[in-house]
């Protein structure tokens, strides 16, 4: 296989014969260390045709283009954008707001009114709220998803209102069910992209992928300076596996890089961590002590330094601790 085949089938393909071995009780004399090995050897030699091509990112400004092909008082319109805005914005699978076939939906696994709900913090901003009854990564209790209003066209919350009042998707309904003759059908994967591949070829642009609205709202967040962190929970990865959705590093990683001209950025988006060292006089809100802070260069750690004095705590600082307030000083 290794030569012909992706590595990733390969990797699966091997995957799957060990589970059966592990099932029908047959003992597997393959370690992991020889395991490993041999799934590296077969990604390295896996044909040219086999790699498959980045997946381009919607953007707002795509998106924003695909929704004038939209008709806002067509039923059928109106779910896919409603679907299309909510997607993006809570950087969803579209498989998880949509159903395969017509005949597949259930209120059990698929997104209902009855799902929905909204949430407001102490500032008054409002975030609607649905929970999906089972996911890919969550088969048992399933996952939120959020999204909020936002400016412009592309907004989710106008979008999703509008599709709610057009096509009242009663609470036992698919959530973007739409009117269709004397009867309600729910929105399907193959129909909602059809309609956004017809959409994109009538306004001149190019024909994307359905994945790439998940990859799209991953750079859209980050290009908006959403910490890592909260870009992470936005899209439910439970691990830095989101990263290899990256797209324009350059522009995502300017700021970082250039930490003495963009300090209230860098505040905002690098969560500070939590040091073992000494309390000295200086800390700051969550790391411990003055040492890890970009002000004096140790970026890996990604703590800001606050320059207000507290009162010291009761341990001696370390010597590192003390020399670092000294160059704290002198800025």
């Amino acid at each position: 296989m290794a030569g012909n085949f992706a590595g990733a089938s390969v990797k699966n393909y091997v995957h799957g014969l060990r589970a059966w071995h592990i099932i029908h009780g047959v003992e597997w004399n393959i370690d992991k260390a020889s395991f490993d090995t041999i799934i590296h050897g077969a990604e390295r030699l896996q044909p040219d045709r086999a790699r498959r091509k980045k997946r381009v990112p919607f953007t707002p400004d795509h998106i924003s283009k695909l929704l004038q092909d939209l008709d806002p008082t067509n039923p059928f319109d109106v779910a896919c954008g409603a679907c299309l805005t909510t997607s993006f914005y809570c950087a969803a699978r579209v498989g998880e707001l949509t159903v395969p076939n017509l005949n597949d939906f259930s209120p059990n696994v698929h997104i209902t009114p009855a799902n929905v709900s909204t949430a407001t913090d102490r500032n008054g901003f409002q975030t609607t709220i649905i929970h999906i009854p089972r996911t890919k990564s969550n088969q048992l209790e399933g996952e939120d998803l959020y999204f909020s209003k936002q400016l412009g066209s592309t907004d989710p919350d106008s979008w999703f209102r509008n599709h709610r009042e057009v096509n009242t998707p009663g609470p036992s309904d698919h959530l973007f069910s739409y009117r269709y003759r004397a009867t309600r059908r729910p929105l399907t994967k193959s129909a909602f992209l059809q309609r956004v591949n017809k959409a994109a070829k009538n306004q001149g642009l190019p024909v994307l992928q359905g994945h790439g609205i998940r990859i799209g709202a991953t750079l859209e967040y980050l290009l908006r300076g959403v910490p890592f962190d909260a870009v992470r929970v936005i899209g439910r990865w439970k691990s830095d596996a989101f990263i290899l959705y990256l797209r324009k590093h350059a522009e995502i990683m300017a700021p970082y890089m250039q930490p003495e001209l963009h300090q209230d950025f860098i505040r905002y988006t690098m969560p500070p961590v939590q040091c073992e060292c000494s309390p000295p006089t200086r800390v700051s809100t969550v790391a411990r002590c003055v040492v890890h802070s970009y002000l004096l260069g140790i970026a890996a750690d990604r703590a800001y330094l606050l320059r207000t004095s507290l009162s010291a705590g009761t341990r001696r600082p370390s010597a590192f601790s003390q020399r670092a307030e000294l160059a704290v000083k002198d800025t």
